[in-house]
């Protein structure tokens, strides 16, 4: 009869080790709020503040976004000087004034929008990059401008716009005005769609309300940052409103790719090359006119003149060749 030893003494060390394992660091703020891993300032700045153990995407702010995607050729803002007014006077807890003041002094920004001039890995372009430290990325008066005004800046210089959102949506302390942005952003973009310039957008966490409802829907080519929520409204606030329970992938960008409202889930690391590599498809730059060379609209009117001729000899034509096939006509046009 064959016979088996067991020993248990491998099992004795095992719990022995786990009795003495070091306990783990709990988590706090320098943790990933999904894995719970560590991380120094310094490991998260060159990984563009994702999460290197699980790709969780962290918040970042306009200026590190522009670094990242400009590198080492470095970026030019554009209208740094212009500042939210508060022409309703409007007042909850404190005054809308003193809120801008203190989100400008938290974030060294001067709005929710960061406008620049850069090369995205040798490509030219014009950016508008949001940031939801300040305010909640709210769309104001200045956000609706400055967006406006980089519209009208790539069309002029024939380059292409990139548009990074993170963003709650309109800011209430402007009330009406806050919504007009939603047309002025949309309005602009047809402009340079009729400039010929193509717009990339990049979804971040989080794209809902009136940004979502207008500009950030009308890329020619959208991505999305992994996690991102875009809707309209959050997920709390339709809970809510309707007593109902929602799935838990509601408006997250893997969602939206399924339903065909963005491109690609792309991770922000993978960025900058991704947009260049489009940009090198999309962008054409414009090429000089000679001079004395006819324009556009010159041609459009060469064009209408061709067809208003053509158009009025076609009734003399038909009876010419009615004429041609008439039994016993001889052809001489008597």
């Amino acid at each position: 009869m064959n016979r088996v030893n067991v020993s248990i003494d491998r099992l004795r060390q095992l719990a022995h080790r786990a009795e003495h394992r070091p306990a783990r660091i709990p988590a706090d703020e320098r943790s990933c709020p999904r894995c719970e891993s560590h991380y120094s300032a310094e490991e998260m700045r060159r990984n563009f503040r994702v999460c290197p153990a699980c790709g969780h995407h962290f918040p970042a702010g306009a200026h590190d976004r522009l670094d990242q995607l400009a590198g080492p050729g470095g970026w030019t803002e554009l209208w740094p000087g212009l500042r939210a007014a508060d022409p309703l006077g409007f007042y909850d807890l404190k005054a809308y004034s003193d809120r801008a003041q203190d989100a400008e002094a938290q974030t060294g920004l001067g709005e929710a929008i960061v406008c620049a001039e850069l090369e995205v890995r040798g490509r030219p372009a014009v950016a508008a990059i949001m940031d939801f430290a300040f305010m909640g990325g709210s769309m104001g008066a200045v956000v609706g401008e400055k967006l406006a005004r980089a519209c009208d800046h790539a069309a002029g210089r024939a380059l292409p716009l990139l548009i990074v959102t993170a963003s709650g949506g309109a800011r209430m302390q402007e009330g009406v005005l806050a919504l007009m942005q939603m047309a002025k952003s949309v309005i602009a973009l047809d402009g340079l769609a009729e400039a010929g310039q193509p717009v990339i957008v990049v979804l971040a966490h989080p794209t809902t309300g009136g940004v979502w409802a207008s500009f950030a829907s009308l890329g020619d080519v959208i991505y999305a940052e992994p996690g991102a929520l875009i809707a309209f409204s959050g997920p709390r606030v339709i809970e809510q409103t309707t007593r109902e329970k929602l799935a838990p992938d509601f408006g997250k960008a893997e969602l939206q790719l399924h339903n065909g409202q963005v491109d690609a889930v792309v991770d922000r690391r993978e960025m900058p090359e991704r947009i260049a590599r489009v940009l090198g498809i999309l962008h054409r730059p414009q090429r000089q006119q000679p001079p004395g060379a006819p324009g556009p609209v010159q041609w459009a009117q060469e064009g209408a003149g061709r067809a208003a001729r053509a158009a009025q000899s076609i009734p003399g034509l038909s009876r010419r060749l009615v004429d041609r096939i008439r039994p016993g006509h001889d052809g001489d046009g008597s």
